[in-house]
């Protein structure tokens, strides 16, 4: 990190990247249009690999059959942009491989009017298991930048992926990311985006397909809205093997003048299919809003799906009934949305949980 510039450094820090990089068990970073770090921790040579996707595709033949195998080149105008890029992360996990300390990622951009487009590829072979924290984010005073990411997964029978994915944007940046998961047999992928910053337009929709038998996906998406931020963001899950579960959930704060699109689709086309789809918002002042968009398609009859959405403000009641039990209205309400954005179960370092805690004490006082 020593040859990073401050302000890089302190982006990367902010959305979740260890200054030591030796508390990681491997380390990438990737500013503007070329690949500035990328490191293993000696502990794991034998157990994982993280290259530039570039050295990668040049380094194995057998990359290539699975280098835009998922997303589709043609999907829109930023897939067929992305076609040529400046590199993005390989991450590999050897087969019965349990990585015990969390791979760390940060694609920043520090320079304004800048397109940065990456193509990541993440491999868990059978039976490994890992925890990605891979963070977004931009160095102050940056204007009208783009951030265009594609990124393939590919979890592999009875591998355990975990994935984080934290953005810090701006006010003027704009931000396309095209992912999808493909999960095989007794395989699972929990993913956890968090988005608590300005951003002036972000549309995202990661797509898991559980291709294997006994497959679980789950989708945790937390989001405040601030200022003249526009978001459209869903996940889509697609269940085609039997007896594999999936949950999709979406926490959502609307504030200033801030539009939230929360899409979702569940799709079971195999027996003894069970997914849930949830979304729960928080409208903060009458400039702002919230558009909830479930969707459940069902093609076999043995299958359990549901979804529920709820939109507003805070419950009066249950303002009311904290106050009962001798809390003030603040605190009460601050109670209550510290429970909402709760993040604990996201496996977090302790110094983003901390900064969540500030902003939300922030959107406490626009009450």
């Amino acid at each position: 990190m020593n040859n990073i510039p401050n302000d890089v450094e302190k982006a990367a820090f902010d959305v979740g990247f260890e200054k030591d990089i030796e508390k990681a068990s491997a380390s990438y970073m990737h500013v503007d249009h070329s690949t500035v770090l990328s490191f293993l921790n000696s502990k794991y040579k034998d157990k994982l690999e993280i290259l530039d996707i570039c050295l990668a595709l040049e380094k194995y033949d057998w990359l290539h059959e699975y280098y835009w195998s998922l997303v589709d080149k043609e999907k829109d105008e930023y897939t067929k942009d992305a076609q040529d890029i400046s590199g993005g992360y390989f991450i590999r996990v050897f087969k019965g491989c349990k990585i015990d300390i969390p791979l760390q990622a940060c694609l920043a951009l520090s320079k304004s009017n800048t397109k940065q487009k990456v193509h990541n590829i993440i491999f868990l072979e059978e039976e490994s298991e890992a925890n990605i924290i891979s963070g977004c984010s931009v160095c102050p005073d940056i204007n009208e930048s783009e951030h265009i990411g594609i990124s393939e997964i590919f979890v592999k029978r009875k591998a355990k992926l975990n994935f984080t994915m934290i953005h810090n944007w701006s006010k003027t940046t704009k931000v396309r990311p095209r992912s999808v998961v493909l999960l095989e047999e007794d395989a699972s992928f929990v993913s956890n985006y968090i988005l608590m910053s300005h951003v002036k337009d972000l549309q995202m929709s990661p797509e898991a397909i559980c291709k294997g038998d006994n497959c679980e996906a789950i989708f945790n998406n937390i989001i405040y809205g601030k200022g003249l931020s526009l978001i459209d963001i869903g996940s889509k899950i697609v269940l085609n093997g039997k007896n594999s579960n999936a949950q999709a959930i979406s926490k959502v704060v609307a504030s200033d003048n801030s539009k939230i699109f929360a899409r979702g689709i569940l799709e079971g086309n195999q027996d003894k299919i069970k997914a849930h789809l949830e979304c729960r918002g928080i409208i903060v002042n009458d400039n702002a809003s919230i558009h909830a968009i479930p969707e459940l398609i069902g093609n076999r009859k043995d299958i359990k799906m549901s979804h529920e959405a709820a939109v507003g403000k805070i419950a009066d009641k249950e303002i009311t009934y904290l106050m009962s039990r001798g809390l003030s209205k603040d605190e009460a309400i601050s109670l209550i949305i510290r429970g909402f954005l709760s993040v604990d179960l996201m496996h977090l370092p302790q110094r983003i949980k901390n900064s969540i805690d500030m902003l939300v004490s922030q959107l406490v006082e626009s009450f």
